[in-house]
């Protein structure tokens, strides 16, 4: 059996497209997001506080997925 060739297109990944997508901001100061790279339906979830989620996003030169959340905070017990 001899499948179908994939189509090289819908496969080719670009490294240096990264991507957040932010999911809620905590009380606690953390952001929870998802970072992306090449795919952005292919992602991670990170949590970092604000300070360094600002450094990670400016050292991975990332794009914004999504409108931005409204100030969406969680109370952690």
């Amino acid at each position: 059996m001899n499948p179908e060739p994939l189509a090289t297109d819908s496969l080719q990944c670009d490294v240096s497209r990264k991507f957040v997508r932010v999911l809620k901001r905590r009380d606690n100061g953390f952001i929870e997001f998802e970072f992306s790279i090449g795919w952005p339906e292919l992602a991670v979830e990170l949590m970092l506080p604000q300070r360094a989620f600002e450094a990670f996003c400016r050292a991975q030169q990332v794009r914004p997925l999504g409108d931005p959340i409204e100030d969406r905070t969680t109370t952690i017990v």
